[in-house]
């Protein structure tokens, strides 16, 4: 018997699992043969601080010196490295959103710093000259190396005498005394709590155990890498449109002249649990869009991907139990923002584990849902 069952192997489980490792016996359960096959492992991998909702930005914020000590306490490599973040308003409903953003986040830490149209093209040459009409600047912005952080959680789980099992599908959850029952793979295991990490997956685990769902809303959003006809026009920047209608960002080594462009329309569209497929007309319209701002001459790509990014209504993650349902624990709905706020919403999601009350803004009982 395990004191607590973690559900779901992506950066979600594992992070809080990893935690949680530190003074309980943990067994990390995962559906697929390989872990983080989904979400995690289809991610644009990006770490940008002042965005999202209030509590996303607040846990993004305090993620960015963890992501530091992480990289000692679970001995792998450097797990950020800088990247600006370019936020452009290339037309009026990019202007108006780009306005909005800077006022939403005046005198946060991380705020995105107002900046000149000719100043962001010096600073990113590979927009076409004349497109921005306004911009803003998040310096302090990374590159996540996503697999090392996953993989230095699932070691340091398993250093802390944590035990992973893949290929191990849940099929039933149930009540067993003052702890639980759970089904997976075949195998009954019990434990004292549970934890739902399941990601998209993540109401339909709590329905196995008879738990109230939360309303999670998975959306699929696709990327693509597209081939460059000048790679000598790329420049370091990530670009993000102001209304998120497009994103773009280089792929592959500046220096050598071999990258290629990731970029996506930022996409959301609803979609049932599954393995997301990228949709033809969403990489057409990646490519459209960021060619209209670039003129790089975009016209096919190398590859593309699917993942999908699971919501409750108010956009923000679920932390804690519904109260009439005490030990099944969700660590639910991060988003677009699941890796970048690991580091700190594992911590806070462990702590709630032991004990810790719930932040109200995070908390199920917020949502009302039946």
């Amino acid at each position: 018997m395990a004191d607590v069952v973690v559900i779901g192997g992506g950066i979600a489980g594992a992070s809080v699992a990893y935690e949680l490792a530190a003074d309980r016996s943990v067994l990390l359960l995962e559906a697929e043969d390989a872990l983080g096959t989904h979400s995690t492992a289809r991610s644009a991998a990006v770490y940008v601080p002042g965005h999202g909702a209030r509590e996303v930005r607040e846990l993004v914020e305090r993620s960015g010196p963890r992501f530091a000590a992480l990289a000692d306490e679970l001995g792998t490599p450097p797990l950020l490295t800088p990247r600006p973040v370019l936020w452009v308003g290339c037309d009026e409903p990019g202007e108006r959103a780009l306005v909005a953003l800077l006022a939403e986040r005046a005198g946060e830490p991380d705020a995105p710093a107002p900046l000149a149209a000719a100043d962001a093209h010096r600073l990113c040459p590979t927009l076409v000259p004349g497109v921005v009409r306004a911009a803003a600047l998040t310096a302090g912005a990374a590159d996540v190396d996503t697999d090392a952080l996953h993989q230095g959680y699932v070691r340091g789980l398993k250093a802390r005498g944590g035990a992973v099992r893949t290929g191990a599908r849940v099929t039933a959850v149930a009540r067993d005394g003052d702890g639980w029952r759970v089904t997976a793979g075949g195998a009954v295991l019990r434990a004292g709590e549970v934890v739902d990490a399941a990601g998209a997956w993540a109401d339909e685990v709590a329905a196995l155990a008879g738990v109230p769902r939360l309303g999670l809303a998975p959306l699929r959003r696709t990327i693509a890498v597209a081939r460059v006809p000048d790679p000598s026009r790329l420049s370091r920047p990530m670009v993000i449109d102001a209304a998120e209608r497009f994103y773009f960002r280089t792929d592959g080594d500046l220096r050598a002249g071999s990258a290629d462009l990731l970029v996506s329309r930022g996409d959301e569209t609803p979609a049932p649990p599954g393995d997301a497929r990228p949709a033809e007309v969403d990489v057409a319209l990646a490519l459209e869009r960021v060619e209209a701002v670039t003129g790089l001459g975009l016209r096919s790509v190398r590859t593309s991907w699917a993942g999908l990014r699971s919501f409750v209504p108010d956009r923000r993650p679920v932390v804690g139990a519904w109260p009439e349902h005490p030990g099944f624990w969700f660590v639910a709905g991060q988003g677009g923002s699941g890796i970048e706020s690991a580091p700190a919403l594992s911590v806070l999601a462990a702590a709630v584990v032991r004990g810790a009350p719930a932040p109200a803004g995070l908390a199920p009982s917020r949502l009302h849902v039946s």
